[in-house]
């Protein structure tokens, strides 16, 4: 970020685990730049290809469709590559940089903050940067579930990751809503944030009124 009288660059937003279209026309309306789609089968948010083809008829022009899988074999992700032509693929498990690369697909990779081998900054920047090919660096909470959990982590832990000059741009989730968004985002400066448990009612189903105050908080920044 450049400093004087310069505009700083706007944080785009990502709108995860989405089940209804009526949530995705929510979430486009407010102004998300992205929506995300699990294929995790033991999340709570975990969409079926067939409903997940019928999501992806109701994505207006312009907003991104993520793929987000977790521990995944080759052939499912090819499958929803195939069928699903989502502009993301987001890993959020144990992948390696090798099977992430396979694809040959754009992807981002999710860094699971304050687990084991995750608990100081140099960890965190050690394993990012085996990922330099990834679109993205995404950082959530260490929970036994993969994400969702509604928990924040310790900013500091990316001190290194935000400091660094090659590093990949920087995707904040992990407990973020209205309330805690805007003080992440002065914090760290990242390029995008990413919110699920957020602005749900219960897991999978998103409130209007909770997206349209998480992207004006976002602005607000």
């Amino acid at each position: 970020m450049q400093d004087g009288n310069s505009t700083h660059p706007r944080t785009r937003v990502k709108i995860c685990g989405l089940t209804r279209a009526e949530d995705i026309d929510s979430a486009a309306r407010a102004g998300a730049d992205a929506i995300g789609l699990v294929f995790y089968p033991h999340s709570r948010r975990a969409v079926s290809l067939d409903q997940a083809r019928r999501l992806r008829a109701a994505v207006p022009p312009f907003v991104s469709v993520v793929a987000l899988f977790v521990n995944p074999a080759p052939d499912a992700v090819n499958e929803v590559i195939d069928q699903l032509r989502p502009d993301l693929l987001q890993f959020h498990g144990d992948e390696t940089a090798d099977f992430c690369a396979q694809f040959r697909h754009p992807y981002l990779r999710a860094f699971r903050v304050g687990g084991p081998g995750m608990d100081s900054p140099e960890c965190v920047g050690d394993a990012c940067r085996a990922y330099m090919h990834a679109h993205g660096w995404l950082f959530d909470s260490d929970s036994a579930g993969y994400g969702g959990s509604g928990r924040g982590f310790d900013a500091g832990l990316l001190d290194v990751v935000a400091a660094a000059q090659d590093r990949r741009p920087l995707v904040l989730a992990g407990g973020l809503n209205a309330d805690t968004v805007v003080q992440r985002i002065r914090r760290l400066r990242p390029y995008a944030v990413d919110v699920s448990s957020g602005v749900e009612i219960e897991p999978g189903i998103k409130s209007a009124e909770k997206i349209q105050a998480f992207i004006r908080a976002v602005q607000s920044a």
